[in-house]
C-alpha cells in the first residue's frame, strides 16, 4: 500500500545542476525550508532519488499533516487555513478530519479550494545538523522514514 511522504528542501540554489533544479521546480520546492506532500509511487521515488542531496523526506501520519496544515497552511490571498474555512468550503468537518482522509487517500489537497500546495516552514529549532551528509550518516539529507516527525515539529 502506498503512503504519504513529506518532502522538505534543505539546501539552497548554488551550484545546482539544471536537471536537479528542474526536478525541484516540478515538485514546487523552489526555496529552502519549503515542504510538499507526495505519495509513494515509483515516479516520485525516481524524483526523490535524483534530488536526494538537496531534500529530506519521510512518511507522515494524519497528526503530522494536520500540524502542517494548521500552522503553515495558506489559502490564496495569504490567509491562514482554519477549521471554519475547511468546514465552509469543503465536506470535511475540520483540518484533522481532512488530514485523516488525506493520509488514507480518500482526499487530496485540491479538495480544499485555494489551498497552496507548498508549505513555507520555519528553519528548525536547534538547526539542521550537517546539510552535506545523508541522514543515515548523521546528517540531514535523504530518507528519514518515520523520523521526519521530529523535524516537522521543530519546523512548524
Amino acid at each position: 500500500m502506498t503512503k504519504r511522504l513529506a518532502v522538505i528542501r534543505i539546501r539552497g540554489r548554488v551550484n545546482v545542476s539544471r536537471e536537479v533544479a528542474h526536478t525541484l521546480d516540478m515538485l514546487g520546492l523552489r526555496r529552502v525550508n519549503h515542504a510538499v506532500f507526495i505519495d509513494d509511487r515509483p515516479s516520485y521515488r525516481g524524483m526523490l532519488q535524483k534530488i536526494k542531496d538537496y531534500v529530506t523526506w519521510g512518511e507522515v501520519d494524519a497528526g503530522d499533516v494536520a500540524l502542517i496544515l494548521r500552522n503553515r497552511g495558506e489559502v490564496i490571498g495569504g490567509k491562514r487555513l482554519t477549521d471554519d474555512y475547511v468546514k465552509e468550503k469543503t465536506p470535511f468537518k475540520s483540518i484533522e478530519d481532512f488530514a485523516g482522509r488525506f493520509v488514507d487517500f480518500k482526499a487530496e489537497l485540491e479538495d480544499i479550494p485555494g489551498l497552496k500546495k507548498v508549505f513555507r516552514l520555519h528553519p528548525p529549532r536547534k538547526g539542521h545538523g550537517s546539510i552535506k551528509k545523508a541522514y543515515s550518516m548523521g546528517g540531514s539529507l535523504g530518507n528519514r522514514g518515520g523520523e521526519i516527525k521530529g523535524l516537522i515539529r521543530r519546523m512548524r
